[in-house]
């Protein structure tokens, strides 16, 4: 099995603890005059490497059904929906795995090969996730195309094939990690991660459907923490350190809390976009008003406004007329929350960059800083 024996010595969390020449040289500049720190194409076209044995294998599983057409409508929702994902969270999990291990044994093919496979199964989790928030939501597009649901030949069987996305993770665990000691830790750490995930979305779905004077930022940072910050970003590094054979739980414990920021981070702007941002670079058109989203915006808002501001978002908030989304944006916009954000995003990744240099010794820092900055530079495709 893939172990890896740290011999990272714990730092006092106010301390920064020893870091390699890389890190001790690097200059620390203001955001807008960094450069962009992007996933190199080999990367990509590595963790792309095994998409079609992905394919072939849940394929294969649905056969054992004897249903030939429902195997071939899997594989095609597969294909629909897989094929267009940046990869970007499941090559993350190969990224920290591969900074884990460096130096030591454990580079093989076949751990590495362990580590792409448990990047799409990430991604066959995000799939389970995006296509059930996409129905809940109304939603029309994802990343640049029709949401599965709304197309014609699908509908709401659209419920039915995130559950075999799901159950499609677990048939490449079995197939693929059941030899290994941590084969437990990587079931329940998707296990646990897909129920925080669909409390989230309940939270999520149930905040919605109160006037938007009730929001809070109590409400909003649940939301977060069970929405986005656990499955897009705590569980890919989470399944890379099990599978290094990682054991010292404050490398666990700083990794989650360092995440958990990533998550904020990430849903404010992702809530910024759907506001302000434009379709063609975000990929969907934005509908967090009409739904009556409990988001970053809508929160800062409510903390914000006057009793005249205040009674045009209870009046205005969660509308589809098109004049009434506009007047909410109106008033973001007479409230400063474009200038508001700005100030938040670059406070906010100083902040999270701080933490990433504070972390103990053993965390995969190198790969933390690339999430950030592809949560920096992102778009939301």
């Amino acid at each position: 099995m893939p172990t890896a024996a740290s011999n990272s010595t714990l730092e006092n969390s106010y301390e920064f603890p020893l870091f390699d020449a890389e890190f001790m040289n690097r200059t620390i500049l203001p955001l807008e005059q960094q450069s962009q720190i992007s996933l190199l194409h080999e990367e990509i076209k590595e963790f792309t490497n095994p998409y079609t044995d992905v394919l072939n294998e849940l394929t294969e599983a649905a056969e054992r059904g004897e249903s030939k057409v429902a195997a071939e409508w899997f594989r095609k929702a597969l294909h629909y929906n897989l094929s267009v994902s940046s990869k970007k969270n499941g090559l993350m999990t190969v990224l920290a795995y591969k900074e884990l291990v460096s130096g030591g044994n454990q580079l093989t093919t076949e751990n590495l090969r362990l580590s792409h496979l448990l990047g799409w199964c990430l991604e066959l989790q995000h799939c389970t996730i995006l296509i059930t928030d996409d129905i809940i939501d109304n939603s029309t597009t994802r990343r640049d195309q029709l949401c599965w649901h709304r197309r014609d030949d699908v509908g709401l069987n659209a419920i039915n094939d995130a559950l075999l996305f799901e159950n499609g993770i677990y048939e490449l665990l079995r197939r693929h990690f059941r030899h290994l000691h941590c084969y437990v830790q990587l079931l329940e750490l998707f296990q646990q991660n897909t129920f925080k995930c669909m409390l989230g979305q309940s939270l999520d779905m149930l905040i919605s459907r109160r006037n938007v004077s009730t929001f809070s930022v109590e409400a909003y940072t649940s939301i977060v923490r069970n929405k986005t910050s656990s499955h897009f970003f705590y569980l890919p590094i989470a399944l890379a350190l099990h599978l290094a054979g990682i054991r010292e739980q404050q490398i666990y414990d700083d990794c989650e809390r360092i995440t958990f920021e990533f998550g904020n981070f990430c849903q404010a702007q992702n809530d910024f976009l759907d506001c302000f941002g434009d379709p063609n670079e975000t990929g969907k058109l934005g509908t967090d008003i009409q739904a009556n989203k409990c988001t970053w915006l809508a929160v800062k808002c409510m903390e914000r406004a006057d009793e005249r501001q205040r009674s045009i978002m209870e009046k205005f908030y969660g509308k589809n007329d098109p004049q009434e989304v506009a007047r909410v944006k109106e008033l973001y916009e007479e409230l400063d929350l474009i200038e508001i954000y700005t100030k938040y995003e670059k406070e906010t990744y100083n902040n999270i960059e701080t933490m990433i240099f504070q972390a103990c010794n053993g965390a995969p820092r190198k790969t933390l800083l690339k999430m950030l900055n592809q949560i920096n530079q992102r778009d939301i495709k």
